[in-house]
């Protein structure tokens, strides 16, 4: 019996991010499927985006080779400003760190949003409280962030609409939450934009924008 009692409080404490999993092995089996454009072409942003847009979508491309690993697990860490080794993190991590290049700590935002609002936010990993340490590593999390801010926008099948900057969730296969960023890239095999994402192997820039249902379209930045 207490060996039992153990196992779930491991379980409810290594829940974390994208994956609801706790295994590098299940990390590794929901890699993309994807390969990253073989020429890639930078598109220059438009001439009138904010200088927080740039900051975002260069915040996002320049984990790429940096962030080499996944790990799904709770690890304390500082308040503000807190993040994981920066070898190492998850989904939304890559959206921690660009957002923080563009001068906004979701940590921070995400937290004081939560205490405004608790009743509001997802409880399904039995969350009890806000928790520093993981809630703005969450996808559900960011997810209601980001709609409580009226950054929602359109969730359509057309490429044309998924602007560099903008943030997009997805329902993996598996029904795990997944999330990423538009960058400036494009792909000249698809026409159309590649996403800095982190789904088991670090954080890579390819062509996944409708590689899974798409649950989330968000603009913070214009």
């Amino acid at each position: 019996m207490r060996s039992s009692v153990k196992y779930i409080i491991l379980l409810v404490v290594l829940v974390t991010a994208c994956q609801q999993k706790t295994s590098i092995e299940t990390a590794e089996a929901l890699k993309s499927p994807a390969v990253v454009s073989a020429t890639p072409t930078l598109k220059p942003l438009p001439p009138d985006a904010s200088p927080q847009l740039r900051k975002l979508i260069e915040g996002a491309r320049e984990q790429s080779g940096v962030t080499v690993n996944y790990d799904p697990a709770y690890v304390a860490i500082s308040y503000p400003n807190g993040d994981v080794p920066i070898e190492t993190g998850v989904c939304s991590d890559v959206l921690v760190r660009a957002f923080r290049k563009a001068g906004v700590d979701l940590q921070k935002e995400v937290h004081e949003n939560m205490l405004r609002a608790w009743s509001e936010y997802p409880k399904t990993w039995g969350a009890s409280r806000p928790d520093t340490n993981i809630d703005h590593r969450r996808v559900l999390n960011l997810m209601k962030y980001f709609e409580r801010k009226g950054k929602s926008v359109a969730i359509t099948d057309q490429r044309d609409d998924y602007k560099p900057g903008d943030i997009v969730s997805w329902n993996l296969t598996t029904g795990v939450p997944h999330i990423g960023i538009v960058v400036n890239e494009w792909s000249n095999e698809s026409n159309g934009y590649l996403i800095a994402h982190n789904i088991g192997s670090g954080a890579k820039i390819e062509d996944v924008l409708f590689n899974w249902k798409i649950t989330g379209h968000y603009r913070y930045f214009k």
